[in-house]
């Protein structure tokens, strides 16, 4: 009980989930060791590293210079504070003394957050897949005082284990080979670094001349996904299974030509084995991150921000096509778990919750039937058959909740109504919702990051015009207006990062791509000219920092980015869509709303170069696809004349939210004759008729 008095007046990031044990043996590290370097940073994910006994650096230049004076490699530690793996090596091999004199001796010691630095996460993993074929997080990598990657890896444990070198080993060898092999390792580190870059821009072609772009990319973009869908539980692939949310999101586009029915059954099932798995957080709502296995059933438990965004966005749109009320509840379930626990007072969404609680994966989510009987009452054995609770359980001998059997077969087995089952689940989760928030929460990663709020941004536009909920689209405000006001420094320059009060690091296209977005979204939603203004403005610094003609497209870092081994160019839409995709897709639909044909011209102009990878490669390029589709159709154009609170130009407003139309665009003008943008062809001439609000 002292102890945590004690600790109340400490970060919360030194001892959340922490058992009295652990608190004891923390407080005393941290009384009695000095913290070292990162101690003055505001990433959550290396504040947990500020009292490794490791002489951690951030990457900056001081860092850099150091390696140089002294001519010693860098040890280069990226991760993130979600990550498991992250959490086992700092126990194992950061927090060790023996260990972290090797480190201290031999190497400058760097940790990034892959997160703050998507641009040395994207270098230094594909130099770690190149030299190993592999890669994931934590990743190690030992570069040499140019900042050139030798040698690379991923976890490795304290000894030598199940194949795998100890990490001491590993240490004596990388910093023996620099000293005894200097030369041979720079003239192979300058060959890397001369093919690290290019095994994406292998797929681009430079659009030299005019190439048609047309939908037959998208029926070969089709064909590729039939054949890797998994028609028994739905998704792509086999365990372990991502939600690839951009992969359905084209599929939905698909069948909304009419090209092919079967699009919205692959959809369907795939949202159906999520919603009623364990991939999805049956009592508090939202995403876990990937599931283990092949039936969505055992997750990765950690909660990011970008899938919330991006799954909440897809069921939306589901239910737009489909009016089924299962995509209406699991859209709100998630966008209300991330008001719940994802947002700052400020408006700011936060980045990430944990896998872990007390230093065990899962274990704030997962239940035994001793737990939950005395809960449940009269109902318990009925709630627990429904949510496949076991005395043997599904997980380490607990229970990840989740819905075996659909409910109208699981009511009709127990001889109730379905409507007599929903009610009983209402009470549960009821109950259930404010046990589990006494136990000890997963960490939360409480930084605000451009990029990923933009996602969430739009998801909450969406959703507020949509299902017409003001609270929505209050929350997509008081983001905007976050963002507009904290993430951008005197100059107007957007940033990347920000944490109570502290933002920082020069913004990626990601950030600039994702705010225009959100802020386009916004603007449709509420038809409030300032957020249709601000996304031409971001566009504009997009364009400036980051296009290049030589290329036919952008890069990731702007032009007044530190200079690193390579100029990253991510091609690839993964766990979220890339920069690249995003960018041209608010381009084509700036284009179209403002009538600047430099806008199209660089919205399209990368489409056309990755045009033979878009129908080879669906999975990777979901985003992309999404901006094709909408250039080659015919883009619906909206222009809503009247005041937003007119009670016809709500109602006007509503009937778009409600419907799929995922190829249009829509301008709000409260005031005709203050068009948001004057110059724009689309708004010219458009006015009240006999003083009401009127559509174009």
């Amino acid at each position: 009980s002292a102890l945590r008095s004690i600790t109340a007046a400490l970060p919360a990031i030194w001892y959340a989930g922490a058992s009295p044990n652990r608190l004891y043996q923390i407080f005393r590290e941290r009384v009695t060791t000095m913290p070292n370097r990162l101690i003055d940073e505001t990433s959550p994910y290396l504040l947990q590293h500020a009292h490794n006994p490791v002489d951690w650096h951030p990457w900056d230049a001081e860092a850099l210079a150091r390696a140089r004076a002294e001519d010693k490699p860098i040890l280069l530690s990226i991760g993130y504070s979600a990550c498991h793996w992250c959490h086992v090596m700092e126990r194992e091999s950061f927090e060790n003394a023996a260990i972290a004199a090797l480190m201290n001796e031999h190497f400058v010691n760097i940790k990034v957050d892959r997160e703050e630095r998507p641009d040395l996460d994207a270098i230094y993993m594909e130099a770690v897949q190149m030299m190993t074929g592999s890669g994931g997080w934590p990743m190690t990598v030992f570069l040499t005082p140019e900042c050139r990657p030798y040698y690379g890896g991923t976890y490795f444990p304290p000894e030598d284990r199940g194949g795998m070198p100890g990490f001491p080993r590993l240490l004596t060898a990388a910093s023996q080979a620099y000293r005894t092999n200097k030369s041979e390792i720079e003239r192979v580190t300058r060959q890397l670094a001369e093919q690290m870059g290019r095994a994406g821009q292998a797929s681009f072609q430079r659009a030299g001349g005019f190439t048609p772009l047309t939908t037959e990319v998208m029926h070969q973009a089709y064909s590729q996904l039939a054949t890797q869908f998994d028609h028994l539980n739905g998704g792509f692939g086999n365990a372990p299974k991502f939600p690839q949310p951009m992969t359905p999101e084209f599929l939905l586009r698909y069948y909304r030509h009419g090209f092919n029915a079967r699009a919205l059954e692959m959809v369907e099932l795939t949202l159906h084995k999520m919603a009623y798995g364990g991939i999805y957080d049956q009592i508090g709502g939202g995403f876990h991150r990937y599931a283990t296995d092949a039936y969505w059933l055992v997750p990765h438990f950690e909660k990011m921000l970008y899938d919330n965004a991006l799954l909440s966005r897809l069921y939306l749109h589901a239910w737009q096509i489909t009016a089924n009320p299962l995509y209406r509840r699991i859209t709100e379930e998630t966008l209300d778990y991330a008001l719940r626990e994802m947002t700052d007072p400020s408006g700011a969404f936060y980045s990430a919750q944990d896998a872990d609680s007390e230093g065990v994966e899962g274990k704030f989510f997962v239940w035994t039937p001793a737990e939950l009987r005395p809960l449940l009452g009269d109902d318990a054995d009925l709630i627990m058959g429904y949510y496949g609770v076991t005395g043997r359980g599904n997980f380490e001998g607990a229970n990840i909740l989740n819905v075996p059997r659909p409910p109208a077969d699981y009511a009709a087995q127990n001889g109730i109504a379905e409507s007599d089952l929903q009610a009983a689940i209402g009470r549960a989760r009821a109950a259930l919702l404010p046990v589990r928030e006494e136990r000890v929460h997963p960490l939360l990663d409480d930084k605000a990051l451009t990029g990923w709020n933009g996602l969430m941004l739009r998801s909450f536009a969406e959703a507020g015009a949509a299902f017409n909920r003001d609270d929505y689209r209050d929350a997509a405000r008081r983001n905007a207006a976050f963002l507009l006001d904290h993430m951008r420094d005197r100059s107007g320059r957007i940033l990347r990062t920000w944490r109570q009060g502290q933002a920082k690091l020069l913004g990626y296209l990601e950030d600039y791509a994702g705010l225009a977005d959100g802020l386009i979204a916004l603007h449709e939603a509420t038809l409030e000219p300032r957020w249709l203004q601000e996304a031409v403005a971001v566009a504009d610094g997009m364009i400036a920092l980051f296009w290049d003609d030589a290329v036919g497209g952008f890069y990731d870092t702007g032009i007044d980015h530190e200079t690193l081994v390579i100029r990253p160019r991510d091609l690839f839409d993964n766990a979220q869509p890339c920069g690249g995709s995003v960018a041209s897709d608010v381009l084509l639909r700036l284009g179209v709303i403002t009538g600047n044909d430099d806008y199209t011209a660089k919205g399209v102009t990368p489409l056309r170069g990755l045009q033979p990878l878009l129908g080879r490669a669906p999975g990777a390029t979901g985003h992309w696809l999404g901006a094709l589709d909408f250039y080659v159709s015919l883009p619906k154009e909206i222009v809503i004349a009247g005041p937003p609170e007119h009670p016809a130009t709500a109602a006007m407003l509503s009937e778009i939210g409600r419907r799929y139309l995922p190829n249009r665009v829509v301008v709000g003008m409260p005031d005709p004759a203050r068009p948001p943008l004057p110059n724009s062809p689309l708004l010219a001439q458009r006015s009240l008729i006999d003083g009401a609000p009127t559509a174009y």
